[in-house]
C-alpha cells in the first residue's frame, strides 16, 4: 500500500512498515482517539463511535503477510424501527492476506481467506479495522426490543395473523380498493 497524500489519509491510519515484519509475529495494539471515532462515525452513519480499539498480530509467511486480529467497538446507531438512538457492542476477529500479487486460480473460493495486494512498503492495519467495522455494522440496525407494530385494522377476520395479508404490501392494496 502506498502512502496516500495527507487529504487522502484514512480516518484511521495506522501505518506498519514492511521491513519490521522479518521474522516473527509483530503484535500492535492500536484505539482510535476522539477525533478519529467521530470521522469515521460520520463515515459510516453513526451517530456515535464511543470506542474503537484493535489488537493486531502481523506475521509473514510463505503465503504472504497476514494480519490476524480482534476489534472492539461501541457504537451508537439509529434503530430502523422506532429511529431512537441505541448503544450496541461489536466484538469481531477477522485475518487478512497480504501479498505482492492475487494467488492463483480462476475459481473464487468464498472459504479462503479475504486477500489485499500490498503494493508499496507499508500496511495499513487502522484501515483494515476500520473497513472490518464497516462490514460488522448490522446494515438494518434495530435496538432490542423495537418491532414493527402490526395496527388491529391492518388484520382481518378472513385472513389468519402470519399470512402474507398481514404486509405493508396488502395493506396497500387494501387502501387501493376504498
Amino acid at each position: 500500500m502506498t502512502k496516500p497524500a495527507p487529504d487522502e489519509m484514512p480516518e484511521f491510519s495506522r501505518l506498519v512498515p514492511l521491513a519490521r515484519l522479518d521474522g516473527g509475529e509483530a503484535i500492535y495494539p492500536i484505539s482510535a482517539n476522539p477525533e478519529e471515532r467521530s470521522l469515521l462515525a460520520r463515515r459510516f452513519d453513526l451517530v456515535a463511535l464511543d470506542t474503537l480499539t484493535a489488537e493486531a498480530r502481523l506475521s509473514r509467511g510463505p503465503a504472504g503477510i497476514r494480519l490476524a486480529a480482534r476489534l472492539t467497538a461501541d457504537v451508537v446507531q439509529l434503530c430502523g424501527v422506532t429511529l431512537e438512538p441505541f448503544r450496541s457492542r461489536i466484538e469481531e476477529e477477522f485475518t487478512l492476506l497480504y501479498g505482492t500479487e492475487a494467488p492463483a486460480g480462476d475459481v473464487l473460493d468464498p472459504m479462503a481467506e479475504d486477500f489485499e495486494i500490498v503494493s508499496g512498503t507499508e500496511i495499513d492495519i487502522g484501515e483494515a479495522v476500520a473497513q472490518q467495522l464497516s462490514l460488522s455494522l448490522d446494515p438494518f440496525p434495530r435496538a432490542p426490543g423495537a418491532e414493527i407494530a402490526v395496527l388491529p385494522e391492518d388484520l382481518s377476520e378472513e385472513t389468519p395473523p402470519d399470512s402474507a395479508a398481514v404486509s405493508p404490501f396488502a395493506a396497500l392494496a387494501r387502501l387501493a380498493k376504498k
